[in-house]
């Protein structure tokens, strides 16, 4: 399939932490598969980041999402929680802190990202997202 070709790819994941390595590796074949392996190491930090905190700090299901549209890749997790995220802190705040560091790595990898309100098979929850353009 051409690189200019739009495609998506939904993964709908338990609550479960296993489901992170099973998104990361599936985003690596669905990346690589495409011939977008110079964005793959970004992806996946970006992908495992949004995902575990759909997992971790839910109750119910998930999935990931991801999209490749004009040149950007846009990675999201649906989580069936309806609450907005923290907002990201500055890594200055965060320090060595494992805990509430997720959402800054990703506003620093990511060229945009963002979140919305969104229902699913009936289920309220939110779509947290982020893009990366491909360069050349």
């Amino acid at each position: 399939m051409p690189e200019n070709e739009s495609w998506e790819y939904s993964l709908h994941i338990p609550n479960d932490l296993r489901a992170v390595t099973v998104s990361r590796r599936t985003l690596r074949l669905i990346l690589t598969l495409h011939g977008l392996i110079r964005l793959v190491d970004v992806a996946e930090l970006l992908a495992t980041e949004l995902v575990s905190n759909a997992v971790r700090h839910t109750k119910g299901p998930a999935a990931l999402r991801v999209r490749w549209s004009d040149g950007v890749l846009r990675i999201g997790a649906w989580d069936a929680d309806p609450e907005p995220p923290e907002p990201p802190r500055p890594f200055d705040e965060v320090g060595e802190v494992e805990d509430g560091r997720g959402l800054a790595l990703v506003r620093a990898c990511a060229d945009v990202w963002g979140w919305q309100p969104l229902a699913r098979d009936g289920n309220r929850g939110k779509f947290v997202w982020c893009e990366l353009a491909a360069v050349a």
